[in-house]
Order: structure tokens, then sequence, then C-alpha cells
């Protein structure tokens, strides 16, 4: 059941991605990704915020949580997951490890990209 949640969520999450992200690519009409942009600050701004309200004052059941910080941000972006772990790192004081995620996942993600476009391009 489980897996369902998280199906549903990421389904709808992932249709907002595209919406979302469509509608501000359209205003913008630049060079810059502005709507991957805006997703990924929005996804990683909600996510915060659910946490919070989950943390302090606000009584959600285990399939509420699955459905939207797994399912649905996670469809969204996983840029929210990424910052939440970061900012998690930083708040324990762990500011080495914060910067290894951040930077880790940003230059090893940069890194697999042209791999991955090198790859491509060979076959």
């Amino acid at each position: 059941m489980t897996l369902v949640l998280i199906a549903v969520g990421g389904a709808a999450g992932a249709i907002t991605r595209y919406l979302i992200g469509g509608w501000v690519e359209d205003l913008s009409a630049g060079r810059f990704p502005w709507g991957t942009f805006v997703v990924n600050v929005l996804g990683a701004f909600v996510f915060g915020f659910i946490w919070s309200l989950v943390e302090q004052r606000l009584v959600m059941s285990i399939e509420t949580r699955v459905i939207l910080l797994t399912g649905f941000l996670g469809g969204f972006t996983t840029f929210s997951s990424f910052m939440f772990e970061s900012a998690a790192l930083i708040i324990d004081g762990q500011w080495g490890l914060a910067a290894l995620n951040m930077g880790g996942q940003l230059l090893a993600g940069l890194a697999a990209v042209f791999l991955g476009l090198a790859l491509g391009r060979m076959v």
C-alpha cells in the first residue's frame, strides 16, 4: 500500500512540476532555466514548511507524510530532499558533511551528466 501512495503522490508531483515549470518558462522566455530553478526552490520550501508543521504542531499520519513528502515532493523535485538533508547536517553542526553532501552531489551530478552525454554520443 505504501508504494501505491508514493506512486499516486509522485504522479501528482510530476504533473505539478511540469505545469509550474512550463508556466514559469513561458513567463521568463529567457536563456536561464527559471522553471527548474523555481520548482527546486519551491519544493525545498514546501518540504521544510511541511516538516516543520509536522514536528511542531500538526498531527499527520505516516500515510499522509509518505504521500506528501516522499511521493508528491519526490515527484515534484528531489532537490527538496537534498536541501533538507543538507540543512539537517548543518543543524547538527556537521558543516563538513553538509559541504561534502552539497558539493559532492553537485559536482558528481554534473560529471554524471557529462559522462552520460559522452556515452550517449558514442552509442
